[in-house]
């Protein structure tokens, strides 16, 4: 019996298993960022326009890391990046629970964390899961993305309870701990770069895909061919307005909640059902990704995302907060994946993690701009209005960009036929 199937079982469904808990694990602890807010204003004694510039610095770190880690994942592979990130972020970890000098804080929490967290991101793990896929791919890293939802959804009043029971310090270090425990066992056991050479594919399917492999991407005989083509960057754009949202709601959306008046608890739940919701959509909607044009379901959940944010901006009571959130969770997810899977049809698999890695660096830089403008933004205006009014302005303006997608991939294949 081969080795990537155990009767009917596909191997390559445990590897996204694991890669979503990892996903979990990373993406909530960038994007749950927020209940440590205001702990953390209190141990340093800053204001909060400082340490918004520290969550933006965090935030860019863990972009430029994407690129980086995508590399090195292309050159080592998927199993060295992920234990290289564990030994980062452990390190630096007990580094932050040391400090509460604010330059080592910034160096330890702001630099040195993020880059260990970039390491074991969906960048690192994308690839690997891309090679195992072929029919269910866009399936595959829909399922991924359930890991960044369930982070966004458990890990938000996780870290809120955890926070008032033991302390940001005690909880950021159970973290770590839980990243050494489940990463170092699966990247030996689990995570496999060889993927069987017809992947996923049924037995008729296989010819098929061969005759129709070569139309289905612009051939690149460098990664930086890419940078010089429209499609990358009309990604990329849709990626930075991304980040700019869920960075900011990250960082910024259990204080706003606050703000207006909304309890702790009540904020971190409204916060994390946005998350808890999108786990059960992403289901639903890798389904479809797989029949339908990824470009156009990309521009529709970057249109109903902006909503959201307008929406929830103005929110005056509990239950509206609740039903915002479960509504804008039907979008939420899978504005990452589909924006992977894209980059897979259109250049291929070879730099893809590299491809990916760069066009996530410009998430995270749109994640470092969001969190520091909402931070900005409530000091000088006196309100949330202005960030989160402006990011559903620019959700719009991404919906916009990549609902002309695919008619640019169509003419730019035309050229490379």
């Amino acid at each position: 019996m081969k080795p990537e199937s155990v009767g009917k079982w596909y191997f390559g469904w445990n590897i996204v298993i694991v890669t979503a808990i990892i996903t979990m694990l990373t993406v909530g602890t960038r994007l749950g960022a927020s209940p440590f807010f205001k702990p953390m204003l209190e141990s340093l004694g800053v204001s909060r326009t400082v340490l918004s510039f520290i969550f933006s610095v965090s935030m860019l770190v863990y972009g430029i890391g994407m690129p980086i880690a995508g590399y090195l994942v292309s050159k080592y592979g998927t199993r060295f990046v992920l234990l290289v990130g564990v030994a980062i972020i452990t390190g630096s970890t007990i580094w932050t629970i040391c400090t509460n000098d604010v330059i080592s804080f910034t160096l330890a929490y702001g630099i040195f964390l993020s880059l260990g967290l970039s390491f074991t991101s969906p960048i690192a793990v994308t690839p690997i899961v891309s090679k195992w896929f072929t029919r269910q791919r866009g399936k595959a890293l829909f399922y991924l993305s359930t890991g960044a939802m369930g982070g966004m959804a458990f890990m938000t009043p996780a870290f809120t309870f955890m926070i008032e029971w033991f302390g940001w310090q005690t909880t950021l270090l159970l973290l770590c701990i839980l990243f050494v425990v489940l990463i170092v066992p699966s990247a030996w056991l689990i995570i496999r770069d060889d993927a069987p050479p017809n992947t996923d594919l049924l037995p008729g399917q296989i010819a098929k895909n061969k005759s129709n492999h070569a139309a289905a991407s612009i051939p690149l005989n460098k990664w930086r061919d890419a940078l010089v083509t429209l499609p990358f960057w009309q990604i990329s754009f849709g990626l930075f307005v991304c980040g700019f949202s869920m960075n900011l709601l990250g960082s910024h959306g259990v204080p706003m909640l606050t703000d207006h008046g909304f309890h702790e608890h009540t904020a971190s739940f409204g916060v994390g059902l946005i998350g808890l919701v999108a786990m059960f959509s992403s289901v639903f909607l890798g389904g479809l990704s797989d029949k339908y044009p990824k470009s156009t379901m990309l521009s529709i959940i970057y249109l109903f995302r902006g909503i959201g944010f307008l929406s929830i901006v103005l929110v005056m009571s509990s239950w509206q907060l609740y039903v915002v959130s479960a509504v804008g969770g039907l979008v939420w997810a899978g504005s990452t994946a589909l924006s992977s899977a894209i980059l897979g049809d259109v250049y291929g698999l070879r730099w893809l993690g590299v491809l990916y890695g760069w066009s996530y660096l410009i998430h995270q830089i749109g994640g470092a701009i969001g969190v520091f403008v909402a931070g900005w933004g409530y000091e000088v205006f006196g309100t949330h209005l202005f960030s989160f009014g402006l990011t559903g302005v620019l959700l719009a303006a991404a919906s916009i960009v990549c609902f002309r997608l695919p008619r640019s991939i169509s003419a730019k294949i035309g050229v490379a036929q």
